[in-house]
């Protein structure tokens, strides 16, 4: 009886047989631009196949032609890939703005409107303002929390609902943890499908990585990470993936082909390895996201947490939308110091074990502050607008001992204290020493 493996287990091995390589039990790097043909009528086939001049054989094989096209270690990561999300097919990036301007570039076009989630990170904030107008798309952007009900009056007012071509997604929301609700959106996509045109749903799911939200599961048409975090875990690699249907999978490859922003072979590599420990990683990050932001809420120099789990049924809407969609509560947190922007940065220069740095998922904890880092290029009226203030900081919990990490918090949170006229410590902080 053959048996359904987890996904857990499938990551050491699925997709790859060792007879391929010599026998060796872990997928080679591929380091080559080009492969042999094993003829002229082989390498013909192939190229058919890529090129999209006839659809692939049930039982053909893509054959390997180019790097560029396709490789060994970038076959395998996406087949990998699609095990958490349960997708058809995967699509490896250089970068995780690589995937997310490919996927725009291929479905949107001139005289498009796009519709997105507020706030988004930076650099997709920057391409959806300043890069998509210039090739004749419409952006139009709502605010967390809004109803389906709004969202469709939104695009009807912008006179622009027959030419909605995508409901674009972040979420959570960086840095915010703003939750969307991706089957609401699905809905006001379905609203302006017609039988010629589907509106699609993207979601850039990387605040959660593959574990803890499965945005196909919920309506979304296609998945976007970026790999570098979560998936890549270990701060060494850029990379980023899309996921989604075979059909909108293809197109998406093809369009990487001529923009030659495909994964390498070496970082193709290491996503494998890091693979085999993400299950690991993300649960022990978790954990201790939970128990710090929990200490957080309770802290006298912190104003406000951030955090999903901390919703309660209170929180309405955002509570539902989290018990619905998500698995997991991450392992992001943002919170607020009292005070402002001297006071955050008097608490991030002074933080020992925790690295002032931006990124996430990674082994290591990283704090940063959003107003005048990731989210620099924001306009003023936009940050306020959605919570992204000076005193706000950004935590990317990592998987060190929970008790060093909250000492180091500690510590510089009383360093914040301590240039601010109107802050009275109300405790002292453990002292550690540091190895």
């Amino acid at each position: 009886m053959k048996k359904n493996l987890h996904p857990e287990t499938l990551m050491m091995s699925y997709g790859y047989r060792p007879e391929w390589s010599e026998g060796a039990v872990k997928c080679p790097i591929f380091q080559t631009s080009t492969f042999a043909f094993r003829s002229a009528e082989a390498g013909k086939a192939f190229f058919e196949v890529a090129y999209g001049l006839r659809e692939k054989g049930a039982r053909e094989k893509t054959g390997l032609i180019y790097s560029r096209l396709n490789n060994p270690d970038m076959e395998i990561l996406e087949d990998r890939l699609t095990l958490w999300d349960g997708a058809e097919a995967c699509a490896a990036f250089e970068s995780g703005m690589s995937a997310i301007t490919t996927v725009l570039l291929e479905f949107l076009q001139p005289g498009d409107l796009l519709l997105y989630s507020n706030p988004l990170y930076g650099g997709t904030s920057h391409f959806v303002h300043h890069v998509l107008p210039k090739w004749g798309v419409h952006v139009l952007g709502f605010r967390p929390g809004a109803t389906q009900e709004e969202l469709v009056r939104l695009v009807e007012q912008s006179g622009l609902s027959e030419r909605l071509a995508m409901v674009y997604l972040e979420t959570p929301a960086n840095p915010t943890n703003d939750l969307v609700d991706i089957a609401m959106c699905r809905a006001v996509a379905d609203r302006f499908s017609t039988t010629e045109r589907r509106v699609l749903v993207a979601v850039d799911n990387t605040y959660l990585g593959p574990l803890w939200q499965h945005p196909l599961k919920h309506g979304a048409d296609l998945v976007l990470y970026s790999a570098t975090k979560y998936i890549g875990g270990h701060s060494d690699v850029i990379a980023g993936a899309c996921l989604g249907s075979a059909e909108l999978i293809a197109r998406v490859k093809n369009l990487r082909t001529f923009l030659g922003n495909m994964i390498a072979p070496h970082t193709g590599w290491l996503l494998l390895r890091s693979l085999e420990t993400l299950q690991l990683r993300m649960e022990k990050q978790a954990a201790n996201a939970q128990i710090l932001a929990q200490r957080l809420k309770e802290h006298p120099v912190v104003k406000h947490v951030h955090y999903l789990g901390l919703l309660t049924p209170a929180d309405g809407e955002a509570y539902k939308t989290y018990r619905r969609q998500c698995t997991s509560p991450g392992a992001m947190v943002s919170f607020e110091v009292k005070g402002g922007e001297r006071e955050a940065f008097a608490f991030l220069n002074h933080l020992k074990v925790i690295k002032l740095a931006v990124s996430l998922g990674s082994t290591e904890s990283l704090a940063q502050h959003p107003a005048t880092m990731t989210h620099a290029g924001m306009a003023p009226e936009e940050k306020a607008a959605f919570g992204i203030t000076d005193a706000l900081v950004r935590l990317s919990v990592g998987v060190e001992h929970v008790e060093d990490l909250w000492w180091d918090l500690e510590q510089a949170l009383d360093k914040a204290c301590q240039v601010s006229p109107a802050c009275e410590p109300q405790h002292t902080p453990r002292t550690k020493a540091l190895s």
